[in-house]
């Protein structure tokens, strides 16, 4: 989910290092400036002139829509104590409802929802563009809630404590301004708060490195500080983990993307864990913490291979000791895509050749056994919920063709239930899918998915769409869209998901083969598939179009650079496009683990791929399509805004279209993300259609 001004005084070479000083462009990093706004507002016209006005266009925003705002859509399930949880949106609720019902109504075919919270009736009462950004509840009665709100959907939210039984915000209640918060319940009179506390409470990144306890009744500047992280640290924050009816305060110090120290609150001091920095923190249960490796650990003369998943007595780690056991090792085609728990029992959704395989684990008499969920096969499976207080817990399944289907189970009984199905928004009895693998560049076999008729012919005239992300151990898995299926299957294209390294498909040496001055590997893969479906003569360079958003915004931006003359249309969404500063513009620091740091020798292997510093006036490029939002305070709007103009002035033929708000999903509402599908899917049949 995925922009002259003045002539340049320089002329630019393929790696050209451009110094932020050397910048015409960097008014466009204004997010709210009148020069910059102007600038859209021109840009997002003439995009809309065109192709609003494309013959597929109303077509496509009808259809998807009515996707959107189909009243028998899934309703999935938080549980909280003893009811359901949902939040809703369809026509008549465009900011949509946060609402519950009791576990047995659930169950029916209509069940009776209670409306806790109303989105759009508190955006109308404000005068703000509420977007809810979910809420957290007082264990174990949840009758009390921290509500996260945003501003037109960035990251930075406004909390406010909601009681559940007076269905309103209490009065005098916990309430946080904006700022990127992390906020729990300690107990029913105390938070754990990390916040913008002031100057030099935040780190470079943008997020608290501050923790403090908030008791009620006092003033935030009176919160006690139990924790103070780094300034270069990513993100620093307090939490709770139970096991059963005990609870552990864990500070967790996040130095980079991907390592973070661990501890925990014992006696009113920190005990830092001594596990790999690496290593993610999954859960405590039965006493046995559970651990996903990065990279390999050797203890006590055994070596765990990167990627399993272990347990570790937990006293006995506090007190530094390591009594460890294994619960699962990949092997080179499986990874683990998540570890989840119930009451009394772990369970790990395992990705095997991409396509999803679940597992309950119980602890008993000092191993782990497992057994395996007959969960549906050859598809994708999400847990989307678990219950606490019981063995119950609902996954989600869906494959490229199949409706999306959320099942019940329960670990205990080792049973599945379906609950729900989408409607079939398209006949999927017409298409086939196909899994292929292609020799990338230094060897390595990339698997991708290819979904079109079964009658299509390898004429090379198929209009085809190729999407991938590959980044931040980021898995592309199979999925059903409605919206997909009308307005690019039915129409008669083809739809490609490419399963490029810098994902996790395949553990964490999928993704590592990706980092900093390995990403070439990354835009070598996806080059690779596309001359593949050209080879296959499935599609050709004038038919082949591709589309990836933030990272995957990236991934477009390297793609139409080094290889113009492989795509004919790209969907470039929300995407980093300058690598030199993206490390200065909001969140951009907290990705130097994947990236690197452009302000050091790191930028030898940065300039040589980054979008914004490789494109030149001398190349001919596709007509690209730039999308980002106003309000996206992750991802700077001012990496589209930038390439757009300057692409611009270099004589390109581009489109580009920024809503007002969105934040990085770039939209809230399902009108605007209707829009968004309609132009993206009008653009694309305009520029690939036979």
């Amino acid at each position: 989910m995925k922009k002259s001004i003045i002539a340049f005084l320089f002329l630019f070479t393929n790696i050209y290092t451009m110094t932020a000083q050397e910048d015409p462009y960097l008014w466009l990093e204004e997010v709210d400036g009148k020069k910059a706004l102007d600038f859209v507002e021109k840009e997002n016209k003439a995009t809309l002139d065109v192709l609003t006005n494309q013959s597929e266009y109303q077509d496509i925003y009808t259809k998807s829509l009515a996707v959107l705002n189909d009243t028998d859509k899934i309703a999935y399930p938080g549980v909280f104590g003893d009811y359901i949880y949902n939040f809703w949106q369809d026509s008549e609720h465009v900011r949509g409802i946060w609402r519950r019902t009791t576990k047995k109504s659930y169950y029916t075919k209509n069940p009776v929802w209670e409306t806790l919270l109303d989105i759009d009736a508190l955006s109308k009462q404000d005068n703000i563009k509420w977007v809810y950004k979910g809420a957290q509840g007082l264990y174990p009665k949840y009758d009390r809630f921290l509500v996260s709100l945003s501003n037109g959907g960035g990251d930075a939210v406004e909390v406010k404590e909601f009681d559940a039984v007076t269905k309103k915000f209490i009065p005098n209640g916990f309430s946080l301004p904006e700022s990127k918060n992390s906020v729990s319940y300690f107990d029913a009179n105390t938070l754990i708060v990390g916040t913008d506390f002031g100057e030099g409470s935040m780190t470079s990144s943008g997020y608290p490195r501050v923790v403090k306890l908030w008791k009620r009744g006092t003033k935030l500047s009176e919160a006690k500080t139990i924790f103070e992280g780094d300034v270069a640290d990513v993100s620093d924050n307090g939490y709770l983990i139970r096991d059963g009816e005990k609870s552990y305060l864990f500070i967790g110090k996040g130095e980079t993307f991907y390592t973070s120290k661990s501890f925990v609150m014992v006696n009113d001091k920190l005990v830092k864990l001594d596990i790999p920095d690496d290593a993610n923190f999954s859960a405590i249960l039965n006493n046995q913490a559970i651990i996903n490796l990065k990279s390999d650990w050797t203890v006590n003369g055994k070596t765990f291979r990167q990627g399993s998943a272990i347990s570790l007595n937990f006293t006995s780690l506090l007190k530094g000791e390591k009594d460890l056991q294994l619960i699962y090792e990949p092997d080179a085609y499986s990874s683990i895509s998540e570890i989840s728990s119930t009451k009394n029992f772990l369970l790990l959704n395992i990705l095997n050749n991409v396509k999803s395989e679940l597992y309950s684990y119980s602890y008993t008499d000092g191993t782990w056994k497992r057994a395996k969920t007959n969960a549906p096969e050859y598809g994708t499976i999400e847990i989307v919920a678990t219950d606490e207080f019981s063995d119950d817990y609902y996954f989600n399944y869906q494959n490229f063709l199949t409706p999306t289907s959320l099942f019940s189970a329960n670990a205990k009984n080792n049973t599945v239930q379906k609950v729900k199905s989408l409607s079939a928004y398209f006949d999927g009895s017409k298409y086939k899918v196909e899994q292929f693998k292609m020799k990338s560049k230094d060897g390595e076999m990339i698997p991708y998915f290819v979904i079109a008729g079964k009658n299509i012919k390898y004429d090379g005239n198929n209009p085809t769409l190729l999407n991938a992300y590959g980044g931040f151990e980021v898995s592309e898995q199979p999925f059903y869209s409605g919206v997909i299926g009308q307005a690019w299957l039915d129409k008669g294209g083809v739809f490609v998901l490419a399963n490029i390294r810098g994902g996790g498909e395949f553990g964490p040496k999928w993704h590592q083969a990706g980092l900093k001055e390995k990403r070439q590997n990354i835009y070598n893969d996806f080059h690779g598939i596309a001359e593949d479906l050209i080879a296959k003569k499935i599609t050709s360079s004038k038919h082949l179009g591709i589309m990836g958003g933030s990272n995957g915004g990236l991934l477009m931006g390297v793609a139409f650079t080094q290889r113009p003359d492989l795509y004919n249309a790209v969907v470039c969404q929300v995407p980093l496009l300058d690598m030199k500063r993206y490390n200065k513009l909001l969140a951009g620091a907290s990705w130097m683990g994947e990236y690197g740091d452009p302000d050091t020798s790191d930028w030898d292997f940065i300039k040589k791929y980054s979008p914004y510093q490789n494109v030149n006036k001398d190349t001919k490029y596709p007509e690209v399509f730039f999308m980002t939002s106003t309000r996206d305070d992750r991802v700077h709007p001012g990496h589209a805004r930038k390439m757009a103009a300057k692409m611009i002035d270099m004589g390109n033929k581009i489109y580009y279209y920024e809503n007002t708000e969105g934040g990085h999903g770039g939209s809230s509402t399902n009108e605007q993300r209707a829009k968004f599908y309609a132009l993206y899917y009008s653009y694309l049949w305009k520029k690939l259609k036979v």
